[in-house]
């Protein structure tokens, strides 16, 4: 059977004491006797009484909690973030919440109301790729919640942002695929309206301008991040005359989508089709080929985001645009060409 938590009434009931003496000796008041004080603080310690910080913190209308939301927790890249937040946070004295919007705007919604009734000090905030109404962030301004987004962004002129250098890492990724010979290099991204592929896809087509090479939209292809979505949309581009010889992806989902169709229809990694994605899943460097990919400080974003939204909640008003730059990895699927 399951055990019941001790509670402070459990204790005063042993004690024979109110629950409010039980409380002031366990905060080790200076109200309550010490001989008292040690007898109820060896009792607490003897029926494994835990405090409840959140409770606590309530009652004091200043709860230190700071609430995250998250398109999809368990990608390699999201967990990286909530880490960097979370031990940023606890170095501060503050717990933190996250809720999984799984990509969905009413999820997303539900949850920033959720955080306004926890009464958190502040959120951290990571859109939805479906996210195209953003009244419920302009709540969130309006009543004065401490906000700062990451990675995918809105209301710039509301909220700080902390952001990678997704352009200039697209620009480097795509000069590097063009140096091993490639001239047919698709862009596999997600929805248009998110400004992290807006950058990234600036990035790659700045690439191809630069080098002379004529931009073929047919070899983009901006869907739904979606792993199934994004390998249908990779065979399409496989299985057409003049298929294209090497592939950006936009994220670890459309990365392994991609990889996957590859392989599917056989075709040989970097031989026939040279791939490098936005990622760096653990994993990146043990399949087959080891993937070239283009990887984020997640971590450090992570700290930056929960830094800037400390210092909002500490009366800083002003609004910060960090830019946190990306690491390109070069691994096997895009090795030079003889």
């Amino acid at each position: 059977m399951k055990q019941r938590r001790t509670s402070l009434k459990d204790i005063a009931k042993r004690m024979g004491v109110s629950i409010a003496t039980v409380s002031r000796a366990l905060r080790n008041s200076h109200e309550v006797g010490e001989d008292l004080k040690r007898k109820i603080q060896a009792l607490a310690h003897e029926m494994n009484y835990r405090p409840n910080p959140f409770a606590q913190s309530l009652r004091k209308e200043a709860p230190r909690i700071i609430g995250v939301v998250v398109p999809n927790l368990v990608t390699h890249y999201y967990a990286g973030v909530l880490d960097g937040i979370e031990d940023y946070a606890r170095q501060k004295g503050y717990s933190v919440f996250s809720s999984n919007s799984h990509e969905n705007h009413k999820l997303e919604t539900l949850a920033i109301d959720n955080f306004i009734s926890l009464h958190v000090e502040g959120i951290i905030a990571c859109l939805a790729q479906d996210t195209t109404d953003y009244s419920h962030f302009e709540e969130i301004h309006n009543m004065g919640i401490p906000l700062v987004f990451f990675a995918r962004t809105c209301l710039p002129n509301m909220f700080s942002q902390v952001v990678a250098d997704g352009d200039v890492a697209a620009q480097k990724a795509t000069q590097h695929l063009i140096d091993r010979g490639c001239r047919r290099i698709a862009f596999i991204g997600g929805p248009n309206h998110l400004d992290m592929v807006r950058r990234r896809k600036h990035g790659y087509l700045e690439a191809l301008r630069e080098n002379g090479i004529s931009i073929d939209r047919s070899l983009v292809s901006c869907g739904k991040i979606d792993f199934d979505c994004a390998r249908e949309n990779t065979l399409q581009l496989l299985q057409r005359p003049h298929r294209p010889d090497a592939i950006l992806a936009f994220n670890d989902i459309v990365t392994y989508a991609a990889f996957d169709a590859i392989k599917s229809l056989d075709l040989r990694i970097p031989d026939d089709v040279a791939i490098i994605g936005f990622t760096d899943g653990d994993t990146t460097a043990f399949v087959t080929p080891p993937l070239s990919v283009i990887a984020d400080q997640a971590y450090l974003e992570g700290q930056k985001a929960c830094e800037l939204l400390l210092r909002n909640i500490n009366g800083d008003p002003k609004i910060y645009r960090e830019v946190v730059p990306m690491q390109i990895i070069i691994r096997q699927s895009t090795e030079k060409r003889s």
